[in-house]
Order: structure tokens, then sequence, then C-alpha cells
């Protein structure tokens, strides 16, 4: 009878040994914890869908790039006037297409953890805009904004005439996945340098009445905008750059869009009252009873 219970015993011990992966493989293979919510938000290849462009319409966002990533950006700013004629005459002109367009691309790049640079060239005066962006502050958890530092210079004719050095800051706030508001507080120096048609060699009359324009005042700015994500990947956006000091001519710039993101693309319909984009083309201000349709095309490389 002992024998017998000792080899049910055996019998059991075995079979426990075989089917539990406790005894049989010994402690589980430890999974990895899944990401925290502050390692995402120190991630900047990770979409923040409040914030999914480098710009609102013209001024810079806080958009946060990986290392060694780029964006590229074209800008469309079509040269009909939108507020001119009747809706028959627009609708005959393209709204606006006919007229030609200004056209702009900029390529940046992540060159260091936070620092983005960017090259700019417009169509407006063959302009170049050499852009440098900090992030020295990023929204999370006791730390109510971003913060990034900007540094800036443009010159006309392809970076020969008519420099113009900016400085400036962008602060902002994203409230939640819907939308994200901006102070963009900026220095441009030089505003006040004529950036006349291209005068023609006969007409030295005019030639000199531009020369005689050129100067070297400054303006100092403070750009508002918002960015509002209306339904999934559909958003509207809006700025205005309010003169706070210096050369201020014609009325301040604005813009709003409608945008659209699809993946790594974001694409905005814009309507500015000004064809300019660089920081001392918005310093001049936008045209009194002007409205230009246009867009931005943005594509992400991350």
């Amino acid at each position: 009878m002992k024998s017998r219970i000792w080899i049910l015993s055996v019998f059991v011990l075995a079979s426990s040994a075989t089917s539990s992966p406790v005894w049989a493989q010994g402690a589980p293979a430890s999974t990895p914890a899944p990401a925290s919510k502050s390692s995402v938000q120190d991630d900047p290849a990770v979409l923040v869908p409040a914030e999914p462009d480098v710009v609102v319409v013209n001024l810079p966002t806080t958009m946060r790039m990986p290392l060694f990533k780029g964006n590229f950006r074209l800008t469309h700013r079509f040269a009909g006037n939108l507020r001119n004629g009747s809706f028959s005459d627009q609708a005959g002109n393209l709204f606006g297409l006919d007229q030609g367009a200004i056209i702009g691309f900029e390529y940046r790049m992540a060159v260091a953890r936070d620092v983005q640079a960017a090259f700019y060239r417009t169509s407006f005066a063959k302009t170049i805009q050499l852009y440098g962006k900090y992030d020295a502050l990023r929204q999370r958890g006791s730390i109510p904004v971003s913060v990034s530092g900007l540094v800036s210079i443009e010159g006309t004719n392809n970076f020969q005439d008519q420099f113009a050095p900016a400085v400036g800051t962008v602060v902002s706030r994203r409230f939640g996945t819907r939308g994200a508001a901006y102070v963009t507080p900026m220095w441009v120096d030089n505003t006040d340098a004529s950036l006349a048609p291209i005068v023609h060699d006969h007409d030295t009359t005019h030639a000199e009445e531009v020369e005689a324009t050129v100067g070297s005042r400054s303006t100092t700015y403070v750009g508002f905008g918002g960015r509002v994500r209306i339904h999934g990947s559909t958003y509207v956006a809006a700025e205005v750059v309010i003169r706070a000091a210096g050369y201020a001519p014609d009325e301040a710039a604005y813009g709003f869009s409608l945008e659209k993101r699809v993946g790594g693309h974001t694409f905005s319909l814009t309507f500015t009252n000004a064809l300019g984009t660089t920081f001392a083309q918005l310093a001049r201000g936008g045209a009194a009873n002007s409205l230009y349709l246009g867009f931005n095309l943005s594509r992400k490389f991350f």
C-alpha cells in the first residue's frame, strides 16, 4: 500500500513539472514596458496633432524635428487681388492664378539636438533667407509653454543686396490635441529698404528715386497666430503681425488658411493681404483692400 502511494506521488510531481512553466522554464521572460507619456513627449519624431507644421501661415511655430531629419516647404502666393472686380472677373482669371505667383521653397534640417537650420528662397525680389531656430523649452509637466529662439538674415538679389537681419522668439501653448496659440516678438533691421520692381535701364529718373528710398530703419513687431484641429487631420489657422515700433508702412499683414494633413504632408490653402513670406517682408505689412490666394505645401522626412 505504501509503495503504491509513493509511486502515485512521484507521478503527480512529474506531471506538475511537465505542465507548469514555472517548473519547466523557470521565471517568465520580462516584457518591455510600454513607453511612458513623458518619453513620447520627448521624441521629436512623434506627431504632435496640435502642431503639425513649421509655420502657422507665414509665422514660425515651435515644432521640433529629429536629429539630422529634414522638412521641405513650398509656398505660392498668387498675384491676383481677390478684392478687385466682380465674381465673374475673378472666375475668368481663375481667382488670381492667371496673374502669376510669388514662389518660394525652403529646406530645413535639425543640425543638432533642438537646433534647426533653414534655407529659404522666394521669387519676391529674389530674396534668400538663412534662418536658425533653437527649441529651448518644450511644453511638458510643469512647463506650460514651448519657447524657441530665432535668428535670421535675408538679402535680395540672391543674397547680394538689402540685407535684413532679424532676431526673435516664438512662444507657444498647446491645448491638448486640438489646437495651439503662438506669440512671436521679432526685431528686424533695414525694413525700409526699397523693394520696387526691377527698373529698366533707360528709366534713370525712377532709378534715382528708388536709390534715394533705401534706408536702414528697423521694425519691432509681435505676431499672433493660432491653429485649431476641427476634424481628424483638418485644421484652420490664422495669424496677424502687429508692428509695435519702427518702420510700419501700409496695414498689418495677416493671413488665414484651411489645412489638411496626410501622412508626412501638410497642404494649406492660404488667404493673405501680403505677398511676402520672410520676416522682413512681413514687417513691411500688407496692402490695403487686398487679399491673395495661395498655398503652402510641407513634407516631413521623418
